[in-house]
């Protein structure tokens, strides 16, 4: 049993949905142990599943945070390598009590976290769990287990890609040429047993597992991350490119001319595909992305449903309305049939599907479905958030058709609309714009970010 007494655990690295610190600094192997014990004595199960990423500290952070569940007396099912989204699979495929999976996502090499889930893939947040977790962790007051805990072993990438497959009719795909970068994340040990199963060419970029990111960081969501699958798509003539983050659950694509393809985007192809395939089924979507979801799902006979930002939220909104799909901005895209998980994979899949049905360049397929033109998310930094919400509200409201507080402030003009919302973590509101067309949306982005930065 690792003596931790003289450890101080920082309750900093708790953040609204995950842990995340340096490793070394924030996060130590003792600190890991502590939330190890901390995460088993307050779960009270007798199982709890672990997956971790390539980074170069996992390792040592799963080993010491095994450590800590099984020295609480608390088995472990030690998932090995694995994916975020594969994590959530197999705790809901193998009925696991509780899952946590070691990464730190789209972060830098000298990060690394731990991100928890309950069984049927619940995830744990601050509010469901979290804090209760960081207040054990950081007090150290455990309670004296009777036995110590076992540890199983449990590849489960072959049932995983299974599972992703069965969302759609292999069958039905045609020979296309796809460029995948995986950034060096968890996206380049997946991959090629997926393409095993496809009649497509799969064009790998930096598919080896390196937790320091020698090729670029594997956080797609910023723009420079995205030009080596943008130009590897022009260089091949590929017909379709996507890029995974660090623990490959986001997924963001570029069409057969490189160009980028935003997560509204992809909400408006996968709501398209499954509202044919199932009729009448409700969809989710957060309040940030285009308005041309909704328009879409109603158009097709669906239900839309809309949704705060971050997923503790949308996952709840989708299992009290059983909605089939939820789409995010950010690259978040959530399945019923998924144990309401996100799924950068599945999601890659049914646009493969979409391309080959279609039988259309992507950029032909979103076209008709996409009307907006967007911003994407601009952040500034202010010294009150809720003061300058207050001021803006003050400023632009008395000539909106509609006022939202649903998250932060949406005002909607008609022809164009904003959402302002603080941050959780940081002193940042972010900004999202979105307009009929371009002179309209830098116009008016221009705008509402000169009054936010005075």
């Amino acid at each position: 049993m690792m003596n931790t007494s003289h450890v101080t655990v920082n309750p900093s690295i708790f953040s609204a949905y995950d842990v995340r610190g340096v490793y070394g600094d924030t996060l130590t192997e003792e600190v890991a142990y502590r939330i190890g014990r901390a995460a088993a004595q307050y779960l009270q199960v007798s199982e709890i599943a672990v997956g971790r990423d390539m980074r170069v500290s996992s390792p040592q952070i799963s080993q010491a945070f095994i450590e800590g569940i099984t020295d609480q007396g608390v088995d472990v099912v030690d998932l090995g390598l694995t994916t975020t989204d594969g994590l959530y699979f197999a705790v809901g495929k193998f009925r696991y009590s509780a899952g946590t999976m070691i990464t730190a996502s789209h972060n830098p090499g000298k990060y690394n976290g731990i991100k928890f889930c309950r069984a049927e893939a619940f995830p744990i947040s601050k509010d469901t769990g979290l804090a209760d977790i960081r207040d054990l962790a950081v007090s150290g007051n455990f309670a004296e287990p009777t036995k110590k805990g076992t540890v199983t072993t449990r590849d489960i990438t072959e049932d995983y890609v299974k599972h992703a497959l069965s969302f759609i009719d292999v069958t039905k795909l045609k020979p296309l040429k796809v460029v995948v970068d995986a950034g060096n994340g968890m996206a380049g040990k997946v991959m090629p047993e997926v393409f095993k199963h496809l009649p497509c060419e799969l064009v790998p970029l930096y598919f080896e597992l390196d937790g320091r990111f020698p090729n670029h960081p594997a956080s797609p969501i910023e723009p420079e991350n995205m030009v080596d699958v943008q130009k590897k798509v022009r260089e091949t003539g590929a017909d379709v490119g996507a890029a995974f983050d660090g623990d490959a659950d986001r997924m963001f694509p570029v069409d057969e001319h490189g160009d980028l393809v935003d997560g509204s985007q992809v909400t408006e192809m996968v709501a398209n595909s499954l509202l044919h395939k199932h009729p009448g089924s409700t969809i989710l979507y957060n309040l940030i992305v285009s308005k041309s979801v909704p328009a879409l799902i109603e158009e097709l006979g669906g239900t839309a449903v809309r949704t705060r930002v971050g997923h503790s939220f949308i996952k709840a909104d989708m299992r009290r309305v059983n909605g089939i799909f939820g789409g995010e901005h950010s690259g978040h895209f959530y399945y019923r049939d998924n144990w309401f998980a996100d799924s950068g994979l599945i999601s890659l899949l049914i646009m493969l599907e979409l391309i080959s049905i279609e039988d259309k360049p992507l950029s032909e397929i979103i076209k008709p479905l996409d009307r907006g033109v967007r911003s994407g998310e601009i952040n500034s930094t202010v010294s009150n958030a809720q003061s300058k919400l207050k001021e803006l509200e003050e400023k632009f409201g008395p000539a909106a058709q509609s006022v939202d507080k649903l998250d932060g402030l949406t005002l909607d003009f008609g022809n164009w609309w904003f959402n302002v919302r603080p941050s959780n973590t940081e002193p940042l509101l972010r900004l999202n714009v979105e307009a009929n067309d371009k002179a309209t949306m830098e116009a008016r982005r221009d705008e509402v970010l000169a009054f936010i930065r005075s």
